[in-house]
């Protein structure tokens, strides 16, 4: 996730990027989104690692965006879609198993 996160900073160089997790890891959501806040932000979007949506997606990262966005009213955030079903992926499935070819 860190090299991923990595790319994703070169990629979008004039905007703010602070990976986080919902489980396992001390660099939580909320921890995050408060990163993301002390170095200025006041508009957030959350963007989810997952491929497809399930309880985290439907659930639970809305709940926890809903009550950060309680505590801080003058924060808005907004969260983009999973990886999901993009041809991309696919064509990275292709080169790993043309890799074993």
């Amino acid at each position: 996730m860190r090299q991923i996160t990595a790319y994703v900073k070169e990629i979008l160089q004039n905007h703010m990027v602070e990976e986080a997790y919902l489980q396992f890891r001390d660099q939580n959501l909320e921890k995050g989104l408060r990163s993301l806040i002390k170095r200025g932000a006041n508009e957030i979007i959350v963007i989810p690692y997952f491929l497809f949506e399930g309880v985290h997606i439907k659930e639970n990262i809305p709940a926890e965006l809903q009550a950060f966005c309680v505590r801080h009213p003058d924060i808005k955030i907004n969260m983009g879609k999973t990886l999901g079903a993009d041809r991309r992926l696919a064509e990275i499935a292709a080169d790993r198993v043309r890799e074993l070819l």
